[in-house]
């Protein structure tokens, strides 16, 4: 029984490995126009401008496939 636990564990683990990271998106503040680039939402002054993007720079967008 043991074997068979750390079996689906480890399957479990690898498949957990190949997850891809949060997309970057470029955004904008409601109140100045400064921009921003991040991979979460920041706050009610701020709107989501461009993205997703691949890079912190929000310089290589993610092309749709």
């Amino acid at each position: 029984m043991s074997k068979r636990l750390l079996t689906i564990l480890l399957l479990l683990a690898s498949w957990l490995a190949l997850a891809a990271p949060a997309p970057w998106w470029l955004w904008e503040s409601v109140r100045d126009g400064a921009k921003v680039c991040s991979q979460t939402p920041l706050g009610p002054g701020w709107r989501k401008l461009l993205g997703p993007y691949k890079d912190s720079r929000c310089e290589k967008l993610i092309r749709a496939q």
